[in-house]
């Protein structure tokens, strides 16, 4: 008998089940390489992303309104007047938001100041019983550590100047995409379609459909459950006479493109000006006005206004905006869902044409 492993013996035996697992673990380290490549090429270039993002943004709020002004003028006139009219409106509604919190800033100021006394002295009270030196050693600390770090506050504060040069660009840029995605988006998508193979160009188009109809009914949808909630806050912050209640609004109405974590953050900052301001009493009435924002979101308006174009469920929606969050910060938080959106119709539309072509 010759010995195992000489010349002519038999190859040792190796299970089916590895031989899969080995199969699918090279092809996965090579999805994996190609996925790093690509992310790493998009965190060098994130600006440009993040600018082609607010382009697509814009594109689908405009382009009903472009579309119907083109029927009564021609098409580049048609684009130029809903992004002017747009622009416009938007500067007004900041204009308006401006001159509000200019004319309750004195006023605030010394509510505010007023209103951390009156909590110094409800926490120097029964049940907290907290000690006043405790208090103001915390004030004073507080103090300190600006004075010391004053030098570090300063070049922040230049290091976001500069950050608002570059938030500037993009949103130049985002601007600059739009009105050629508003004006001839669908011939630009015609045209990278017939650069593809033959093969290709049917699945990447039913693809293109399927993104574009999710990503725009998203984009619909979380404007009008934002603007909801920005109308609901702001006339509940104004009944219960909190100062600065329609910034307030205006800061819910953007914190609403986070789902499940924007609002309940957003009503946090009105709950601290409310008790400020206003005393517990309020800011305990902001605080029940949170949990009944986020029942009317989470049962009412994203079951009725979201669900026809996005639908995942809310453990993926928390998921995707968690990883999003600690991947890109707040713009990975606001960009993930729809995301996860497209990506997810994305798969279904080539899956359908894939069975309807089987079935043939």
């Amino acid at each position: 008998m010759r010995p195992y492993g000489s010349p002519g013996t038999d190859s040792p035996h190796v299970s089916p089940i590895l031989r899969t697992v080995a199969a699918y673990a090279w092809r996965l380290l090579v999805v994996g390489a190609v996925g790093y490549a690509v992310f790493a090429a998009l965190g060098r270039f994130h600006e440009i992303a993040i600018a082609v993002f607010l382009g697509l943004v814009v594109t689908a709020m405009l382009r009903p309104a472009a579309d119907l002004l083109a029927r009564f003028m021609a098409r580049p006139l048609a684009v130029a007047c809903a992004l002017i009219g747009s622009i416009i409106l938007v500067l007004g509604v900041l204009a308006f938001v401006g001159e509000a919190v200019v004319g309750e800033w004195d006023t605030l100021v010394k509510e505010f100041r007023e209103g951390l006394d009156r909590i110094q002295q409800w926490l120097e009270r029964p049940p907290l019983r907290l000690d006043s030196h405790v208090l103001g050693d915390v004030q004073d600390k507080i103090g300190a550590y600006l004075s010391s770090h004053r030098e570090t506050l300063l070049t922040t504060a230049v290091s976001g100047a500069g950050r608002l040069v570059v938030i500037v660009t993009v949103g130049v840029l985002g601007l600059f995409c739009s009105v050629f995605f508003i004006h001839s988006g669908d011939r630009q998508w015609s045209w990278f379609c017939g650069q593809l193979p033959l093969g290709a160009q049917e699945r990447v188009r039913v693809a293109g459909r399927a993104a574009w109809r999710t990503f725009t009914g998203y984009t619909h949808g979380i404007v009008l459950v934002a603007a909801t909630n920005a109308v609901l806050v702001g006339i509940a912050l104004f009944a219960l006479g909190v100062p600065l209640a329609v910034p307030l609004a205006l800061l819910e109405f953007f914190a609403a493109f986070i789902p499940l974590i924007g609002s309940p953050v957003a009503l946090a900052v009105a709950a601290v000006v409310a008790l400020a301001t206003k005393g517990p009493l309020v800011a305990a009435l902001v605080i029940a006005l949170i949990v009944v924002i986020g029942q009317i979101e989470g049962h009412l308006l994203h079951p009725l206004v979201m669900s026809w174009a996005v639908r995942l469920h809310p453990v993926i929606v928390a998921l995707s905006v968690i990883a999003g969050a600690s991947t890109a910060g707040v713009v990975g938080a606001v960009v993930a869902v729809p995301l996860v959106s497209v990506v997810w119709s994305v798969l279904q539309a080539l899956r359908g044409t894939s069975e309807g072509s089987a079935r043939l």
